[in-house]
């Protein structure tokens, strides 16, 4: 399945990033679980690094695995002396789930939940594991639920428009969604995203691709929304990227003539391959 290709794919950083503001307080009023479970994160940290680092080292492989089998141990221990610290078994949730070991991750995740449902984080890392395991009507639940908890959190909404595309035949089969829900729902998270953080481009490109995926796309929207990238691209061959976009859209639209002026603005060789599609749809290329 799509989805659980997509969501096996990345997050490592991101969910590091969200587990962060667990933590956020003063030092001088730290309790003893929150100290402790800091040092612990501080040598995941490291720890994930290095295993990332190891490759086929054999020796260095060996190091890291007796390395994260000791800090298992001491999220067991932080587990046992505070069982009812929600923090540790979330970010020992995650941790279970970084080593592959999803089964366990997610009783941990639940119980990180059970005791404290307000965590969005934790929300997230449940949807993410059932994305994986194939089940994205569940993990949809979790990852919205992750969204009404922290709005603002781009990542959050782009998941949730990430798993409907991935599993759209899920979501309009079994799902029982109609089109027009799903189109609306995608499209919306994707738009939540990037309206949330305007200069992450891979979120504001994933909405003006989002277009495109819609039943009856408003394309003029949709040219509007990739001129718009055009000032955020970071050399240019990002920004003939989008313009192969643009022409895209413009044959979508009828507009030949308009499209063509575009292509002959992508000299790039390394797109070379992908504008030749789009002038191959040009009409005086596509009757021969």
């Amino acid at each position: 399945m799509a989805v659980s290709l997509f969501f096996r794919f990345r997050l490592m950083v991101a969910a590091l990033a969200l587990c962060a503001p667990l933590l956020a307080r003063a030092a001088d009023t730290e309790t003893m679980p929150e100290r402790t479970l800091k040092d612990i994160l501080a040598r995941q940290k490291v720890l994930l690094e290095d295993a990332a680092q190891a490759g086929d080292d054999r020796v260095a492989q060996d190091t890291v695995r007796t390395q994260l089998t000791s800090l298992s141990q001491d999220y067991q221990l932080l587990i046992q002396e505070s069982p009812d610290f929600a923090p540790a078994y979330a970010d020992y949730g995650y941790f279970l789930g970084k080593l592959h070991m999803r089964d366990e991750a997610m009783k941990i995740l639940l119980k990180a939940d059970q005791i404290d449902p307000t965590i969005p984080m934790v929300k997230n890392q449940l949807g993410n594991t059932l994305a994986e395991d194939g089940r994205p009507l569940e993990a949809l639940t979790y990852f919205q639920a992750a969204a009404r908890l922290d709005p603002s959190e781009p990542l959050y909404w782009y998941q949730i428009g990430t798993l409907l595309y991935c599993a759209r035949d899920t979501f309009l089969g079994e799902g029982g969604y109609t089109r027009q829900q799903w189109d609306q729902q995608m499209h919306e998270a994707f738009h939540r995203a990037a309206e949330d953080a305007p200069d992450r481009i891979e979120f504001t490109y994933r909405y003006a691709e989002s277009f495109e995926d819609l039943a009856a796309p408003d394309w003029n929207e949709a040219f509007r929304t990739w001129q718009g990238l055009e000032s955020k691209a970071q050399s240019p061959v990002d920004l003939q990227i989008i313009q192969l976009r643009e022409a895209r859209v413009r044959l979508f639209q009828g507009q030949p003539a308009a499209a063509r002026a575009i292509l002959a603005r992508v000299t790039s060789p390394e797109l070379a391959s992908q504008k030749q599609k789009l002038v191959a749809e040009l009409p005086e290329n596509a009757k021969k």
